[in-house]
């Protein structure tokens, strides 16, 4: 997978290795921007965070879910299991178990080749 449409598809799959390295990139950014917002004075009331960060939240939003449905179709599963993440408590280590601790299917599989071959 070439890594400009890592963030930008939701098509093909995406090993654990580049899962935790999505999210570690998107987490910097995020404490990028509450940084950049309390050294600029944009936060909300006594708030850690501010305008920089709904903004950068916001913006990034299509490529969380973008990478969480590459991981879900490195599992065999469609993309929609994202929405697992609703249901309280179980929801978010259902997905954290399923996404970052479980290896994904061997060989190739409806959603495209494996990751590691």
């Amino acid at each position: 997978m070439d890594w400009k449409y890592l963030l930008t598809s939701y098509e093909g799959r995406i090993n654990r290795a580049k899962f935790w390295a999505c999210v570690g990139v998107i987490f910097v950014g995020a404490v990028i921007a509450m940084i950049l917002d309390n050294i600029l004075g944009t936060t909300f009331n006594q708030m850690p965070y501010g305008f920089i960060y709904v903004i950068y939240s916001l913006a990034m939003l299509y490529s969380v879910f973008a990478v969480y449905a590459k991981r879900w179709h490195d599992r065999g599963k469609s993309g929609w299991w994202s929405l697992i993440i609703l249901v309280p408590f179980i929801g978010a280590i259902w997905f954290l178990v399923e996404c970052g601790i479980l290896e994904g299917a061997r060989g190739a599989n409806q959603y495209g080749r494996d990751p590691l071959a």
